[in-house]
């Protein structure tokens, strides 16, 4: 209860007014089959005359409208507080995926993540709901219902002494039956909406392939396996409703039964009757309400437990231990000493081996080597994206651990080697560099990034809507966008991962003369795949198998350096000096 009472509290008046406002409605149903049993009782007794049966007629109505009142209410202020109760729930949770470190969301797929944003909260939504509308609502209507049976009749009511603790056991058997079923409903949701995601975001690759029909397939296979299991799971449901008839069934039959009987002896009159077999119905029916209330329950249990994971990870990064929280990046000066890494902390291979690695203020430094040599890590860890195993990370002196990740990652602009642009204009996604840019400065990046000029060839211009992940424009103009929003930015260490393969040399020459001109204080680290690209950078970083196997110009590196010259020579076709 501590750990959802902070979404409760704020709205503690709709917690409270939503059962007040069913009990009335309890009270109200209640009182109805004893007021017509006091009719048909005055009728049979010939003792029921014009003026009683108009008070009797007000009485009623006066107690349906309450009930009417009541039941109105309590469905409004459970419809508040369940739906405010989501939200703040909801916007707590996608706070905490924001907090969140590279390795946390790798522990979590984003299929997963989106359930448990959206089908999981509703769950929780549906229960606060249903809790507040039953929780009181059937409880009381079952205990009001059974001591006005057994004001009643009490040796009658005893045949409810024997039905009630036999449907109690059986309802028992099939909740917890039941309950391990939600909770692998939930995670078959979640692969089926990481298949739905993977598909919808590479649609264009799955036509290109003309992979349609195994997507499709693929897709049937993750829903009939959800449909089994929620088929599954909807069966205890369904065979819950026979089993609570049954017994309605039968204690109805046994109280008619027994109780005619008494009638046919002058010892209950026929309403008391009648009002008995209205309150049995009354309490089998909250019977069955509390027993979807438990399913219902148990099915947001398991929703629960996947909100708690999220809510309780704790981020593998974070900054409240931070020796200087209050430095800036200020000159862009970055240091590696002796790191390692690896992703999983229990794998025996490294992706980093002993880094040493000096890059001074202002410098142009470009890192090649192989396919998964470990670029990408490397520079991953300056802005802390990962923390190292082993050594530290230095960024104008001071561990990176020891900043703030608002003030390191303010002065660290990092263009991934997956562009990524959001839906919204073309603007909206260049104001991510800098809110406040003029419209001048906007233009002035977009010109040295090189992505003006087919800006404006569209017909709305820097207006222009973007579809999620700018799908419809080319790879090259999103890696120029791109730029140009980390460009605004204005940082003091510009990592660009291999983020100019879809241009042409032409164009990526140009990109980088505005680096050396519009930045030249900044520390440039360029990562890329052909050597035309950082052939001009101060300093070439070679990697090879996680480690560092050559530091230099272009020149010293092709005299020096194996690894760089067998590039040189698969992508020049000539051998240095030829």
């Amino acid at each position: 209860m501590k750990r959802w009472g902070k979404y409760i509290k704020p709205y503690l008046k709709y917690f409270i007014c939503g059962p007040v406002c069913m009990i009335i409605e309890v009270i109200g149903e209640i009182l109805m089959p004893t007021f017509l049993a006091l009719i048909i009782n005055a009728w049979r007794d010939g003792t029921l005359t014009v003026g009683s049966s108009i008070g009797y007629a007000a009485l009623m109505i006066l107690t349906a409208l309450m009930m009417m009142a009541g039941g109105v209410g309590g469905s409004y202020f459970g419809a508040k507080a369940s739906v405010n109760f989501a939200a703040d729930l909801r916007s707590d949770m996608f706070a905490k995926v924001q907090s969140f470190s590279f390795a946390n969301i790798d522990r979590f797929s984003t299929g997963s993540l989106v359930t448990r944003l959206t089908n999981d909260v509703t769950q929780m939504q549906n229960m606060v709901n249903m809790c507040l509308r039953m929780l009181l609502r059937s409880p009381g209507m079952l205990i009001g219902a059974l001591i006005m049976a057994i004001r009643l009749n009490p040796s009658l009511s005893l045949v409810l002494a024997v039905t009630i603790p036999l449907m109690l056991i059986t309802i028992g058997l099939i909740v917890v039956f039941g309950f391990s079923r939600f909770g692998k409903v939930q995670a078959k949701i979640d692969a089926l909406n990481n298949t739905t995601q993977e598909n919808i975001t590479n649609v264009r690759v799955v036509k290109s392939f003309v992979r349609e029909q195994f997507e499709v397939d693929k897709f049937n296979r993750a829903n009939l396996d959800l449909k089994s299991t929620a088929m599954q799971a909807m069966n205890v449901v369904i065979f819950m409703g026979p089993v609570i008839s049954l017994f309605m069934y039968f204690t109805t039959l046994a109280v008619l039964l027994f109780g005619s009987k008494t009638v046919l002896a002058f010892e209950m009159p026929v309403g008391d009757l009648s009002s008995f077999v209205t309150y049995v119905s009354q309490i089998m029916f909250s019977l069955m309400m509390v027993t979807m209330m438990l399913m219902m329950l148990s099915r947001a249990m398991a929703s629960a437990k996947r909100i708690r994971e999220v809510l309780d990870e704790t981020s593998d990064i974070l900054d409240i231990y931070a020796a200087q929280p209050e430095k800036t990046v200020e000159n862009g000066a970055i240091e590696f000493r002796n790191v390692s890494f690896r992703y999983y902390k229990n794998s025996e291979e490294e992706v980093l081996k002993k880094i040493d690695l000096s890059i001074l203020p202002g410098q142009t430094v470009g890192i090649i080597g192989s396919t998964g040599c470990g670029k990408t890590t490397l520079v991953s860890l300056i802005p802390r994206l990962y923390d190292t195993d082993e050594g530290e990370v230095l960024v104008d002196g001071v561990n990176v651990k020891d900043y703030s990740l608002k003030n390191l990652r303010d002065g660290v602009a990092m263009v991934l080697q997956k562009n990524v642009l959001f839906s919204g204009t073309i603007e909206d996604n260049l104001r991510w560099g800098d809110p406040n840019a003029t419209d001048a400065e906007l233009q002035y990046f977009a010109e040295k990034s090189q992505a003006h000029k087919f800006i404006e060839s569209f017909p709305d211009g820097y207006q222009t809507e973007l579809e999620q992940g700018g799908t419809n424009v080319s790879g090259g103009q999103k890696q120029r966008l791109c730029i140009a929003r980390a460009l605004l930015a204005r940082p003091k260490i510009l990592i660009l991962d291999d983020s100019t393969s879809a241009v042409d040399t032409a164009t990526e020459a140009m990109i980088r003369k505005a680096f050396r001109e519009d930045i030249p204080d900044s520390t440039k680290i360029i990562i890329a795949q052909r050597i035309s690209s950082v052939e001009t950078a101060d300093v070439i970083v070679v990697m090879d198998n996680g480690s560092i196997s050559g530091i230099g110009t272009h020149e010293q590196l092709l005299d020096s350096n194996e690894t760089y010259q067998e590039i040189y020579e698969s992508q020049t076709g000539k051998k240095r000096g030829a």
